[in-house]
């Protein structure tokens, strides 16, 4: 265990006999010591490389002491509003706040601002007018240019021009804060740091060798440039062959360099070696710690990364497509410290990352390193990939050796698709064996086979195979575990009838109804998001349905969720609407009776 905090306050200053910090990281977050959190691995790595390093965790934001607090540090703020955009933290799909905040001390709400990054360095800006600013963290990451903002319901500028930010660091940034303030030190001025991989800045010119994206003010008024910005933007995603990007906003241009490199296994482990306190700060004891903690606390981050490619997603865009997995002598180091914790009772809640069986799978090709395209499973497994699954096997066989680990589960999903492509069985018989809970969580998305192929999902077919597969391997080990599937309403390409579709497949072929049901959220930079936006595919120039109404999108819930007499009234609605009234009654196959009275058998 280390021997303290990072700094959150004066006295903790005083303590360590430092007068001043050279970098101070402001977060929208409280602070947990845990590699979850970006506050704590990037203070944690900034620390370890020698820096003098403070946290200000959820500044008050109506005045500038909270902000001043720690006084100005000797070389840059760095700027997040915590591990997800400010603005998906506080409202739901249906634009309502939500009630409760898993990032804040007892899960209180209104403890961090809407677009908490602009507001913290506005902030900063009047406290502290010429200090070095960077951002970064999912918000800014994925509105470094010109995005479709779903609060709002407009395109918006680049956060790095909105903030007035001097650098803006896209994706996981430990090795870019951690150079830039290398640099700093060493006398170069913030704003003439322009090279490094992974970072935005703001030019009067283009650089020659940019391509230039659709101007934000025509981004903003003609959909079809939005569509044609967002295209480009998908595909130079791959650090191997991307290009440098520009977008002018008035008279200057967003820069976007490609995308760092994938980190070898040895920079990874580092990270996630420092010496984490695995628990919230001590300062919110008193309210119950913070919720976010719990469901990580003795869990294992085995990689970074994801080729999946879903329309809907963003990981790829923030931590990239290329898988970068860590050693097992670090996770079993990591897994041996785990049992040091006084708190630990034995289990490991999940070992896995973005897609838990998507470890092992760092391969980098020639021609992996030459391709544009954002997915390597859809509609197929590409054929540089291959399937196999060895990597996890030799990981779980040497964790379970681990004296203290009684229990070793994965919780963090799989993709079940590339799975089946495992001719051996071998990782789905482990995993059934030894590393599920009780439950297993995969995420089918939708059974329409239009809207899974706009998501960039694999169909019903796929789930059908896995789940029956899931079910007889149980079968023959005695045991009794389930599948816990998520679906999606509300996604560009599902009507009425493909809802109808999915709630005909829920009737037909799930045990149990679904009640992980999620609204499809518009987030910037996606897919997913320019569909609905612009109503077409970015790539085929097709239109696309996008279910706008509040009342389509409580009608496809509804239907997905048939079985609750509740839902009945509008699961009628729907299937008026929709000319299926076939579906209305109390013969075997209808999915609401005529009237609030039941059902037959």
């Amino acid at each position: 265990m280390p021997d303290g905090w990072l700094v959150t306050s004066k006295a903790d200053m005083e303590k360590r006999g430092w007068d001043d910090l050279d970098v101070i990281l402001v977060s929208g977050d409280a602070y947990v010591d845990h590699p979850a959190f970006a506050a704590a691995i990037l203070g944690r790595w900034l620390e370890h490389k020698g820096f003098r390093v403070g946290v200000i965790a959820q500044p008050g934001w109506q005045n500038t002491d909270d902000i001043s607090r720690l006084g100005r540090p000797r070389l840059m703020f760095a700027v997040s509003a915590g591990n997800m955009d400010s603005m998906v933290n506080h409202y739901t799909s249906e634009k309502k706040k939500r009630r409760q905040d898993a990032y804040s001390p007892g899960g209180k709400t209104g403890l961090r601002p809407d677009r908490a990054t602009l507001v913290y360095c506005n902030l900063i800006r009047q406290a502290f007018p010429g200090t070095p600013l960077v951002i970064g963290g999912v918000e800014a990451s994925l509105r470094r240019l010109a995005h479709y903002d779903y609060w709002s319901d407009k395109v918006r500028r680049s956060i790095l021009v909105d903030s007035r930010a001097d650098l803006l660091v896209y994706g996981m940034g430990e090795a870019n804060l951690a150079a830039i303030a290398h640099r700093i030190q060493a006398g170069q001025d913030i704003s003439s740091i322009r090279d490094l991989r992974g970072t935005c800045y703001i030019s009067r010119e283009i650089p020659g060798d940019a391509a230039q994206l659709p101007a934000y003010e025509e981004a903003a008024a003609d959909k079809q440039a939005f569509a044609c910005a967002t295209r480009v933007i998908l595909e130079e995603n791959n650090p191997y062959n991307a290009r440098v990007l520009a977008q002018k906003h008035a008279q200057r241009w967003v820069v976007q360099n490609p995308p760092c490199l994938p980190l070898t296994s040895d920079e990874l482990d580092a990270y996630y070696e420092l010496p984490y306190m695995r628990r919230s700060h001590p300062d919110y004891d008193q309210a119950g710690g913070v919720p976010a903690l719990e469901t990580v606390k003795f869990s294992l981050v085995t990689h970074r990364g994801c080729f999946g490619g879903c329309s809907f997603c963003a990981l790829s865009l923030h931590q990239g497509r290329f898988i970068q997995s860590r050693s097992i002598e670090s996770l079993v180091k990591e897994a041996q410290s785990l049992t040091r914790h006084p708190d630990f009772r034995g289990t490991i809640s999940d070992v896995g990352g973005p897609s838990a069986n998507m470890y092992g799978f760092d391969t980098c090709s020639e021609n992996c390193r030459g391709c544009k395209r954002n997915t390597c499973l859809h509609p197929r497994l590409c054929k540089q990939k291959g399937a196999d699954h060895s990597p996890s096997l030799k990981l779980w066989e040497a964790l379970r050796q681990v004296p203290g680990v009684k229990h070793l589960f994965v919780a963090s999903g799989l993709r079940y698709d590339l799975l089946l492509k495992d001719s051996s069985g071998r990782y789905m018989e482990e995993l059934c064996r030894c590393h599920v809970s009780g439950q297993l969580k995969v995420a089918p998305e939708h059974a329409a086979a239009e809207v899974t192929r706009l998501m960039r999902k694999s169909g019903k077919e796929d789930y059908l195979r896995f789940s029956q597969l899931y079910k007889d391997l149980n079968q023959r080990l005695g045991r009794k575990q389930y599948l816990v599937p998520y679906f999606m309403i509300g996604h560009p390409g599902c009507g009425l009838q493909e809802s109808i579709e999915m709630a005909e497949f829920v009737r037909d072929h799930m045990e149990h109804y679904p009640r992980q049901v999620q609204n499809f959220m518009p987030t910037p930079m996606t897919l997913s998001t320019c569909m609905y936006y612009t109503g077409r595919d970015p790539f085929s120039g097709k239109e696309v349905y996008v279910p706008r109404s509040e009342q389509e999108r409580s009608w496809q819930r509804a239907l997905l969720q048939y079985n609750q007499p509740a839902n009945w009234p509008a699961v009628r609605d729907a299937l008026q609407a929709a000319g299926r009234s076939d579906l209305i009654g109390n013969k075997p196959g209808c999915l609401a009776p005529p009237v609030n009275k039941g059902r037959k058998k």
